[in-house]
């Protein structure tokens, strides 16, 4: 029997849905309109949703992926079915250091804006204790059970969501016909602004990782995957288009959306955006929290990572053991690092496991019985939406730097390491077992 089957299917449309919302809306569309507008003025607001449209090829083809499958795993069973147990453990693996990483990034950023709030917060000291206390509490959260980490996210979802409408709805009287379609569509360096773009729509493939604890998976999380996305690229849209009218050219650099929220209600509505920004982190984080940890287990279920990984808490059905790894490895990495160096490797390791998986969707779909095809959330047009990802996430990779693979690299020799392993154990004990 396998271990997957010990979860419970606690998680329905809704939670769903609230997973892939708050593993995309985080940090990114608070941390980011100011660092594109310095490289795209006016065109910011077009230039997100522009990628948000060039980016739903991606999430299409996921909603198709995810439609085969009703156990936890996602990009790891994408990718081993296609091609190969290594090729399943490099995927979960770079997904997972996708996931990591970005709570780390994230959490460095929950640390900025509370710094905003209060100048008890703005200290190095401060810092390191947010981000423990954070990273520490949803850990243990997740470890008593998939239902409170869900609920947790339905309440941070409420929480950030309201004050970005409220905002968005106080900022539209500034907007005026030139800075809704401005005179000139020039971009400084549209590879890199582009490449950091992507980290305000990325994460939505956790949602897939918990097939295994998600009612009715494969029609739940394609259609929660698509509806949240474009409703996502809608919101950035508006909430780009009111910072550029809100702040001055000169300002976008140092400028975000607290800035925005001072201008249009003062003090009150700084406050009420920098409390906005601490509870969208706090989804984002509890989201990458519930479902990273799921590679790990769906990894060592499958003895591609030492079998400690699919360790499964008797009291709370949960992985505790992958969820405690990933709350450990995540504080290690937030303490010692940047927001901005860990969003641009968090998007370069993300991109090589998107393209696995989109290059696995022809095999997949030939492997499939008459009778999954029949259940399947079939794409249109054959494969012309994943030929549009898959050159998408390669444009994409070959934005990064040198420094960002080396980077990669380290981390991905971690995992190998860890995969080699688990190999020479399972192949040692298989060949005990015979020789018995």
């Amino acid at each position: 029997m396998r271990s997957g089957r010990r979860l419970r299917r606690d998680i329905g449309f809704f939670g769903a849905a609230f997973i892939v919302l708050n593993a995309v809306v985080g940090a990114g569309i608070f941390a980011l309109p100011g660092k594109v507008a310095v490289s795209a003025g006016l065109f910011s607001p077009w230039l997100f949703l522009v990628v948000g449209v060039l980016f739903l090829s991606v999430v299409l083809t996921f909603a198709e992926l995810a439609s085969y499958y009703d156990r936890t795993g996602g990009p790891a069973l994408y990718a081993e079915d296609a091609f190969g147990p290594l090729a399943g453990f490099s995927t979960g693996w770079l997904i997972f250091l996708a996931r990591m990483t970005a709570f780390a990034a994230n959490a460095n950023v929950m640390a900025a804006y509370l710094g905003s709030v209060s100048d008890v917060f703005a200290t190095e000291p401060a810092r390191i204790v947010i981000i423990t206390v954070v990273t520490v509490g949803l850990t243990w959260a997740n470890v008593l059970g998939v239902k409170d980490g869900v609920r947790t996210m339905g309440i941070f979802t409420f929480l950030k969501v309201v004050p970005l409408l409220l905002l968005v709805l106080l900022g539209l009287q500034h907007v005026s016909g030139a800075t809704l379609l401005p005179a000139s569509f020039d971009i400084a360096d549209p590879g890199s602004t582009t490449l950091l773009l992507i980290y305000a729509y990325v994460g939505f493939e956790t949602v897939g990782i918990t097939a295994g604890e998600t009612r009715k998976p494969r029609r739940n999380i394609p259609v929660a995957l698509v509806r949240t996305i474009l409703g996502t690229g809608v919101l950035y849209f508006l909430i780009v288009l009111v910072f550029v009218s809100v702040i001055s050219p000169g300002d976008y650099a140092d400028a975000t959306l607290v800035n925005v929220g001072r201008q249009l209600a003062g003090p009150a509505g700084a406050l009420v955006i920098a409390l906005a920004a601490v509870f969208s982190i706090g989804g984002n984080l509890a989201g990458s929290i519930l479902g990273a940890p799921r590679l790990l287990f769906s990894l060592g279920e499958s003895r591609l990572l030492p079998q400690w990984f699919a360790h499964v808490n008797e009291k709370y059905a949960t992985p505790d053991h992958a969820i405690v790894a990933m709350g450990g490895m995540a504080l290690v990495l937030g303490l010692s690092s940047n927001f901005v160096d860990l969003a641009i490797g968090s998007s370069v390791v993300r991109l090589l496991g998107y393209v696995i998986c989109i290059a696995s969707l022809p095999i997949i779909r030939s492997k499939a019985t008459a009778q999954q095809s029949e259940r399947v959330w079939r794409l249109r047009g054959g494969y012309a939406i994943p030929a549009v990802a898959l050159l998408l996430c390669l444009w994409l990779i070959l934005q990064s730097q040198g420094e960002d693979w080396i980077k990669v690299s380290v981390l991905l020799g971690i995992g190998l390491a860890l995969y080699l392993v688990e190999q020479w154990y399972y192949g040692r004990s298989a060949r005990q077992g015979k020789g018995e």
